[in-house]
């Protein structure tokens, strides 16, 4: 099959529309495919340079040649024909890569005359791979070619973790996230191997983030506006053997469906201390907070819940606050019902030592506590990308990269971050 190359701002395609799209531009292994001759078919395997002259009068060549070693993950494969067409190719992996990853099969396309079959993606480092070639001459009489090639072992990997998977259930602020153990050089190249559908359709891009707090690098789909509860996401990362740059490849493909859940927004006003939770537009709680102290401010803006965890240790030190006990700021709790959204350290949790400033005023090191009860509800209630957003704090808008804040730019500001232009 043909990779679809997403532009920057790109309509992400209903699943049943991209079945469709799929299905036309299927190639090589559905029509004539290796063994499923006539009983005129010959078989044959290529020479040390890649051809070979089969008995049937169609002459075939293979790129990269018979038995060659040391292959670019990234080379192109390519089969020609002269004196004949081709009715079907494919490329196959043989076990497992020499790391012990389950390698990819390699896609491709015909030309228009069926002269030619060029392959549209990377493959797997350290795969040995086998071309199956049938062709036919100018008669109609069949032939099958085959021959083995391996890639060159990659000295140096890089790794990727996608956001979401495992068919999750999320909240509407959710992006699609890929985040990379080693900073991503070749960014073009990654992304023009990424793929997101949609159903319903949804209008959105990709963008490049590094996060401040932990220096990760990653890239992020996020449609333009929340995402629709009910809507359907498929992410297609054809990513094996890409150079990320020096040499570093990614080793494995990613594919995973997820879905949207409830529109679970949580209002924050820091001058009125009071957090307004609403689900698919109807407000459903409102609690008594206490935000950020003025010397600690909260963050303003859009953020995203990013996970939660019953009990968090939280300390002065790990947040650069204070580190000596003799300090008035300085702390160590363990935290109940912690649902945090940023990666600096900002959560929503129980902070039953302020329980007498709840609703009154901002006395916490930046986090937005509660009391232990409402904490509980709203812990029980929290899923990963849910939104808070927060008004009122003398503080900046959270940064873009912080957690998942690319909600605090525009549509058009965010899809500037596009490796694609």
């Amino acid at each position: 099959m043909s990779l679809i190359r997403i532009p920057r701002r790109a309509l992400a395609l209903p699943a049943v529309l991209l079945a469709a799209a799929l299905a036309v531009t299927a190639c090589g292994g559905h029509d004539g495919a290796a063994g499923s001759g006539t009983s005129g078919d010959r078989a044959g395997s290529a020479g040390q340079d890649g051809s070979a002259a089969t008995p049937a009068g169609a002459h075939v060549t293979v790129t990269p040649a018979a038995d060659r070693t040391g292959v670019s993950p990234g080379a192109p494969v390519r089969v020609a024909v002269t004196g004949g067409t081709l009715a079907a190719v494919t490329v196959t992996p043989n076990g497992k890569a020499s790391d012990g990853v389950t390698p990819v099969a390699v896609t491709g396309a015909l030309d228009p005359a069926r002269h030619t079959w060029t392959s549209d993606r990377t493959m797997t480092p350290g795969t040995s791979y086998t071309v199956r070639v049938t062709a036919s001459d100018a008669a109609g009489r069949r032939s099958q070619t085959s021959s083995t090639f391996a890639t060159a072992a990659a000295a140096k990997v890089n790794g990727v973790t996608p956001t979401p998977l495992n068919h999750a259930v999320v909240g509407v602020g959710l992006p699609v996230s890929l985040a990379f153990d080693k900073p991503v050089a070749d960014r073009a190249a990654v992304e023009k191997a990424l793929r997101i559908t949609t159903s319903p359709a949804v209008h959105g891009s990709w963008g490049w983030l590094t996060d401040p707090t932990t220096g990760i690098q990653r890239v992020d789909w996020r449609p333009d506006g929340y995402w629709k509860p009910g809507t359907t996401v498929t992410l297609t990362a054809r990513l094996s053997g890409i150079d990320t740059g020096g040499g570093r490849y990614l080793r494995r493909d990613i594919h995973d469906t997820f879905s949207i859940g409830t529109a679970r927004i949580s209002y924050v006003d820091l001058r009125q201390h009071t957090m307004r939770v609403t689900e698919n537009g109807r407000t459903v709680k409102t609690f008594r907070i206490s935000g950020g102290r003025p010397d600690y401010p909260t963050w303003n803006g859009r953020m995203v819940v990013m996970e939660k965890q019953s009990t968090v240790r939280m300390t002065s030190a790990s947040v650069s606050i204070a580190t000596s006990k003799d300090s008035a700021d300085f702390y160590d709790e363990d935290v109940k019902d912690a649902v945090r959204i940023t990666t600096s350290g900002t959560f929503v949790h129980a902070a039953p030592w302020n329980s007498a400033v709840m609703g009154i005023s901002n006395a916490s090191h930046g986090c937005i506590g509660m009391d232990t009860a409402d904490a509980r509800w709203f812990f029980d209630r929290a899923t990963r990308g849910d939104l808070v957003i927060t008004s009122g704090s003398t503080r900046a808008t959270v940064d873009k990269a912080n957690g998942y804040g690319e909600w605090n730019l525009t549509a058009a500001q965010w899809g500037a971050l596009s490796a694609l232009g």
